[in-house]
């Protein structure tokens, strides 16, 4: 993964590739375009596709602006969708599908953005140009007008795209001004193209990173997922915290640029983080799915965020961060429930960072069955994720150490698949359940049961399967040990 943008693109293979994208999405772009010109509009395809053909992506997705009003887009398209929604109606938007193809056709727009307010005002716009004028960058205020696919480039956002350069159409402060959260789409754009950011962006973004703010925590969190999930995920976060953005919408990342103590005897905390979500990226063939995958590359991003907060000296100027997994996974929580993440993705990643340093206790392989029992079952269905988290945590440069950590990692996930064939750890439960304690006890439901069936499970966990008659016995001494 590169720490700096990719190089440019030839001309050459930029017009090609436009021009196969645009043969393979003929009979989509041929048919609406003749519709459009037949009642008498103009029709674009724009933003999005136009630059990922560009590129060389193909995309089922197809992004139009017209110069129809809505009601009028709506009309043209009845009979040829196969389903039509007018949920964007408010901006303008009417969207369809018709086959394997998703269409979302906008009104020319004008919109800008009440300095105080999170919403923007809409304005329906009369000209092409002007409604390439109030989009995000150049790469993306270009458009094929159809169906005579005449290309459209008033800002020369062909060149930059070959120069791989995010810059804005006007000047980007009025853009910012207009929409603060381009800010953070600019490092997203970096992160997925592996583009530079125009200098004259970046002191933008970095004079107005305060202006992040006004923009709600669900929008700015799913730029932050896109940039987390893009192929150079270093590109955008070192963006965000060049120009100040992430101090207001992920604190904890620069935070962990610690000053070095004096002796230089740990890890540049931020870097090391960096470095584990680049390799967590490369394990996540081992995930079902095999990624991208938000919730690995958060935990990986977030699983040192307590050493700041548990930072000490000792006596000989050793450095100590005691307890920063739990301490870390406290902050995590509080981040994402501030971001407005499901509770369930704030479980998985929060437990992941409490977790990370559990394998650390393993050593040479001391570990009792009932401590590997204990660490797949605290890990629950985020086992495949710990064992990415663990082993990208180990960034040691010494070739030895980092090879022993690897085999005894090896080790460990085979008694893990040892000790699941032979007790289905993954639906791991104590060997009586809640009606059986019941009636052996002749007890009530009630929080007694509870009480009786974890304790079981610890037995469970320690010993291993037991025979019924043996677990009765264990519970029988447990009542008669409560008296």
């Amino acid at each position: 993964m590169p720490d700096a943008p990719l190089p440019p693109l030839q001309l050459t293979d930029v017009q090609r590739s436009v021009s196969a994208e645009l043969d393979r999405i003929a009979p989509v772009i041929d048919e609406l375009g003749r519709r459009f010109r037949g009642a008498g509009h103009e029709l674009h395809l724009v933003g999005g596709p136009v630059r990922d053909a560009m590129l060389g992506r193909q995309h089922n997705d197809l992004d139009f602006t017209t110069s129809a009003r809505p009601e009028q887009t709506e009309r043209l398209l009845k009979g040829w969708a196969d389903a039509v929604w007018d949920i964007g109606r408010a901006f303008g938007t009417i969207g369809c599908r018709r086959g394997d193809w998703q269409v979302e056709i906008t009104t020319y727009r004008s919109e800008t953005y009440d300095p105080s307010s999170r919403k923007p005002d809409v304005d329906f716009g009369d000209t092409l140009a002007g409604d390439l004028g109030r989009r995000d960058f150049t790469v993306n205020a270009m458009a094929v007008s159809v169906p005579d696919r005449t290309f459209e480039d008033p800002f020369h956002g062909v060149v930059d795209l070959a120069h791989r350069v995010l810059r804005t159409p006007g000047r980007p402060e009025d853009s910012f001004s207009d929409d603060p959260l381009r800010m953070m789409r600019a490092a997203r754009f970096a992160a997925q193209l592996g583009f530079s950011v125009d200098p004259a962006v970046v002191s933008a973004m970095t004079a107005m990173a305060d202006r992040i703010t006004i923009i709600s925590a669900e929008r700015v969190r799913d730029e932050l997922v896109k940039l987390v999930c893009a192929p150079y995920p270093r590109l955008g976060l070192g963006l965000l915290v060049e120009t100040g953005l992430a101090g207001h919408v992920l604190p904890e990342l620069p935070a962990l640029a610690l000053e070095r103590d004096e002796h230089h005897r740990h890890k540049d905390v931020y870097e090391h983080t960096l470095t584990v979500l680049e390799q967590s990226i490369e394990l996540e063939s081992r995930l079902p799915g095999g990624g991208p995958d938000f919730v690995s590359r958060f935990a990986a991003l977030m699983h040192d965020v307590g050493k700041p907060r548990t930072r000490r000296f000792v006596g000989d100027g050793t450095v100590t961060f005691h307890h920063h997994d739990v301490v870390g996974a406290k902050i995590t929580r509080k981040r994402m429930k501030a971001l407005r993440f499901s509770n369930d993705q704030i479980d998985a990643v929060s437990g992941l960072v409490e977790l990370h340093l559990r394998f650390h206790g393993y050593g040479t392989g001391e570990w009792t069955d009932s401590a590997v029992r204990r660490y797949v079952r605290d890990a629950g269905d985020q086992l495949e994720r710990l064992h990415v988290l663990t082993r990208a945590d180990c960034t040691t440069r010494n070739r030895r150490k980092a090879e022993r950590l690897r085999r005894t990692y090896d080790d460990l996930e085979a008694r893990i698949a040892r000790l699941s064939e032979e007790e289905e750890l993954a639906s791991l439960r104590p060997d009586l359940d809640g009606n059986q304690i019941m009636a052996i006890l002749e007890i009530p439901p009630g929080r007694v049961v509870g009480e009786a069936y974890q304790h079981l499970l610890e037995l469970r966990m320690d010993r291993g399967p037991m025979s019924s008659e043996d677990a009765e016995a264990a519970l029988r001494e447990w009542w008669a040990a409560r008296g």
